[in-house]
């Protein structure tokens, strides 16, 4: 019986990591990070994606980034910025809204996770098309991990071959949604923007990109959708 863990931080990404990962192993185990995220609400939507994506467990684990800070997602005094193209986000380089190695503090609590169940399989939503300004969501960074956790853990030393996959590395944002759909995705819950709101500011980079990823695909956001249900949302 195949096992992994997913990284999942409960946005559009993630989700569609973690079906993908329903597709591709036998048993899935999710951790999701509160690390003092401004949008921590996407941590309680977290659980009802999981819960209704069928689990094997749900891990929720804390590691405060909020107290080392330097990026708008743990600093509450350093503003998200708005943007009104993807263009103009390609443009700005590596953005505020980076978090000091945040993937590679997750990567590295997710493996001993993992470890700890036997498997030496990790999925994350990473993505170097939409996100490129993220160092730590690059292929390099990824391989150079992965090399780590060979070499640094009791599985490794025993000849058991780690994995970071990351199916959604090169894909746009419209080709992710898509995937997911194919996969029978779910995404009522997942939050994307930056802000913490429920309802999304359409102004933050993760609410642009995800706007222009539906649209691309032509199908209304699951999320948008359960909003408008539940009045949170007028037309």
């Amino acid at each position: 019986m195949t096992s992994a863990v997913v990284i999942f931080s409960g946005g559009l990404d993630s989700t569609t990591a973690l079906y993908w990962a329903k597709r591709e192993f036998d048993e899935v185990y999710a951790i999701t990070f509160y690390y003092g995220q401004r949008h921590s609400l996407e941590v309680e939507m977290a659980k009802i994606t999981a819960k209704n994506a069928k689990v094997k467990e749900h891990l929720l684990f804390e590691v405060d980034l909020s107290k080392v800070g330097a990026s708008a997602l743990t600093d509450k005094s350093i503003e998200v910025p708005e943007t009104k193209s993807v263009e103009e986000i390609k443009e700005r380089g590596i953005p505020v809204t980076y978090v000091p190695f945040r993937n590679g503090v997750f990567i590295s609590i997710a493996a001993a996770y993992a470890e700890s169940l036997g498997t030496t399989h990790l999925v994350g939503g990473w993505n170097a098309v939409d996100y490129s300004g993220y160092p730590d969501c690059r292929p390099e960074f990824l391989r150079a991990m992965e090399e780590t956790l060979n070499r640094g853990t009791k599985l490794g030393a025993e000849g058991r071959k780690w994995q970071i996959h990351a199916p959604l590395l090169y894909l746009t944002k419209g080709e992710i949604i898509k995937l997911g759909l194919e996969l029978g995705a779910d995404y009522s819950y997942s939050l994307s923007c930056y802000r913490g709101s429920e309802v999304p500011c359409m102004k933050c980079d993760s609410c642009v990109l995800r706007a222009k990823g539906w649209a691309e695909v032509g199908v209304t956001d699951h999320l948008i959708e359960r909003l408008k249900r539940e009045g949170k949302i007028v037309e």
